[in-house]
């Protein structure tokens, strides 16, 4: 039997109804507000760093222009989350599996709340500890990958004698991502089908090929995601790596001499404050470049994992 149209217009009136509303608007409204203080913070950079893309050469030094002088800052800043990177992932995703896969309960619960609390330590206590005392440590294995591995360009030296090196600010920045990373492929690990994992054990499967072959494949745009997110904190993280490096604008793949190259994040934190109006503006020009690098690293990690959800929904 249909309903009357007085009837329909009751149900629509419903609290139930008009909290879907409310709820849609606050969405709505929140993901608005979002895209505005992204446009804020664009038009700002634009606006106040558009003069310092022709200011006076000497402004630049060591370089003559404004790429020759951001070109190296973006070197230093994609070495150092790259260095992050590569030691974070394969630690986060190992801690993330045993978290959900082969830790019991009552061990997996605490160990996760560990891993959330270093997100919530300062980038500046960060910064401390691995200027005074992870460089002290680091730079005896630096001495031996220089004695033994001087042959590649890494490892070519002189090694520092402080420890403070762009390799030493890698590890920093690996310890400061790896909750974000942790966290993310937790979740999605534990999201995947419990019968899929099910199926794959009792075709014979052990617990290192069932993850393989069903864990794995599931959580692939949520594992990216979770790489992407950590390698956009690596590359805008300021006082961490300001406060361990003694850096230069320079280009080296040399990661453990004392001649080290500046990230962009850190050369806008160390000159700033006492920099003349024209060399403010040369550093958020710089600022410019890193929010449009980091939003196109992020745009193609998006772009990446829904890929990988399309593929996995076929």
């Amino acid at each position: 039997m249909t309903q009357s149209p007085p009837e329909t217009e009751r149900a629509a009136k419903t609290p139930q109804a008009l909290g879907d509303r409310v709820f849609r608007g606050i969405a709505v409204g929140s993901g608005g507000v979002i895209m505005l203080a992204l446009a804020g913070v664009f038009a700002f950079l634009a606006i106040e760093g558009y003069p310092g893309l022709s200011v006076d050469e000497g402004l630049y030094s060591p370089a003559t222009s404004f790429l020759g002088y951001v070109g190296p800052l973006i070197f230093g800043t994609v070495l150092a989350a790259i260095i992050a990177i590569i030691f974070a992932v394969p630690l986060a995703i190992g801690i993330a599996l045993f978290i959900s896969h082969y830790a019991p309960r009552r061990i997996a619960t605490p160990v996760a709340y560990l891993i959330d609390l270093l997100a919530a330590v300062p980038s500046v206590v960060y910064g401390l500890w691995g200027g005074r005392e992870l460089a002290q440590h680091v730079g005896s294995i630096q001495v031996w990958l220089h004695d033994y591995l001087g042959f590649l360009p890494f490892f070519a030296g002189p090694p520092s004698a402080s420890g403070r090196t762009i390799l030493t600010a890698g590890l920093v920045l690996a310890i400061m991502i790896l909750p974000i990373i942790t966290a993310i492929s937790r979740e999605v690990f534990a999201q995947t089908p419990r019968l899929h994992e099910e199926a794959a054990l009792a075709l014979g499967a052990t617990r290192w090929e069932m993850i393989r072959m069903t864990v794995f494949p599931y959580a692939r745009s949520g594992m990216i995601s979770a790489v992407m997110l950590g390698l956009g904190r690596a590359l805008g993280e300021t006082m961490a790596v300001a406060m361990v490096l003694s850096a230069k604008p320079i280009v080296t793949l040399n990661l453990i001499s004392g001649e080290n190259p500046a990230t962009i994040a850190s050369n806008i934190a160390v000159n700033y404050k006492e920099a003349s109006p024209d060399k403010q503006a040369v550093l958020i020009a710089t600022g410019l470049v890193l929010f449009a690098f980091t939003f196109a690293i992020n745009f193609l990690a998006r772009w990446v994992a829904g890929r990988s959800q399309r593929r996995m929904a076929r």
